[in-house]
């Protein structure tokens, strides 16, 4: 099963990976305006973080477990 954590660090990689993509001369023009294209919409790593902090918050005191999360990796609890 797929954590909040996890998913929003695929979101991140995805992210950085169709960077990669649309800077990489040895692929195909259309290949790099493809990634270029859905990178204009694609969420950055500080809106993956906020949209994981905001459902953090709004899953407070109720049944729904957030999508994803306000970090890439699990935070030990302080104290530990």
């Amino acid at each position: 099963m797929t954590t909040p954590f996890e998913r929003t660090r695929a979101v991140i990689q995805a992210h950085a990976f169709l960077i990669e993509i649309t800077q990489d001369l040895s692929l195909p023009e259309a290949i790099r305006q493809e990634a270029w294209r859905l990178l204009r919409h694609y969420p950055s790593q500080e809106e993956m973080l906020l949209a994981g902090k905001l459902e953090e918050r709004a899953g407070e005191g109720t049944l729904l477990s957030p999508l994803f999360s306000s970090a890439t990796d699990v935070k030990k609890p302080q104290g530990e």
